[in-house]
């Protein structure tokens, strides 16, 4: 594939109705995720997340397999690991790997068209559960790689995680701190230390995240994702939105929807 891509649907920015899996097998992929641009390039591998909003910009020389499995249809282990490593980013693999990934995907095409199997349905999702769990693998083994037992980095972790589960209820880095059972300044200076920024910045970074992608893609209010996101003062919360974007939440729903 070389250029825009030929769909209206995954050209404009939204969101699919599983987790959407790419392996780039051949040239690249410009993609735009949550908002930030990048590019896939080849051999790498990529998951997105439901809550995730995207768009394709442009195949350079690209040879892909994709694919979607919704959350219903995936194993609960592969499931909650795949909760676990959201946010994540593209992926380079060895060749072997991207070999069998792309062999299995293959397989997996076959047995979809034979519809006449008595157990079509299973064999069809045990197929698409086995394609998850290697590129799963491939994650938890850079994972595992790149892992540093320090305590700045276990502390990081532990509140990125409380953060994704929280972030609509508690708002200050003393709840967060709280739930750790460390002190606001001892917290501050593991993330500050490990990620460059403070707790308030991955806070507000991780409302407003949440702000742009319910303003692209649903129909409620302004007032009504302010209250969604945990905010009774909606004069607060598009202060808060204009200050972290430079643009009131009105202007980015006008600029991402033209």
């Amino acid at each position: 594939m070389n250029g825009a891509p030929d769909s209206k649907e995954t050209e404009r920015s939204h969101r699919d109705s599983g987790f959407t899996f790419i392996v780039q097998e051949k040239g690249s992929t410009h993609m735009e995720i949550d908002f930030q641009k990048m590019e896939i390039k080849a051999p790498s591998v990529i998951f997105i997340h439901p809550n995730q909003v995207h768009r394709l910009i442009l195949f350079e020389e690209a040879v892909i397999t994709s694919w979607i499995m919704t959350v219903e249809n995936l194993r609960p282990e592969y499931l909650k690991i795949l909760e676990d490593l959201v946010p994540v980013n593209v992926l380079p693999v060895e060749e072997d790997v991207l070999s069998i990934v792309t062999e299995t995907a293959l397989l997996c095409v076959k047995m979809s068209d034979r519809k006449e199997e008595k157990l079509y349905g299973s064999i069809v999702n045990e197929f698409g559960n086995v394609l998850v769990a290697l590129v799963v693998s491939q994650y938890l083994a850079e994972s595992k790689r790149n892992e540093n037992y320090s305590r700045f980095e276990i502390i990081t972790k532990a509140f990125m995680t409380a953060l994704e589960l929280n972030f609509t209820i508690e708002k200050s880095p003393s709840s967060y701190a709280e739930k750790l059972n460390i002190s606001t300044p001892y917290l501050n200076e593991c993330v500050k230390a490990k990620t460059g920024y403070s707790v308030s910045h991955h806070i507000q970074q991780r409302i407003v995240l949440e702000a742009k992608r319910l303003l692209h893609h649903s129909d409620q209010s302004i007032k009504e994702i302010a209250t969604e996101l945990g905010y009774d003062d909606y004069s607060y919360f598009t202060r808060l939105f204009s200050k972290i974007t430079k643009m009131t939440p009105l202007a980015f729903r006008n600029q991402n929807r033209d």
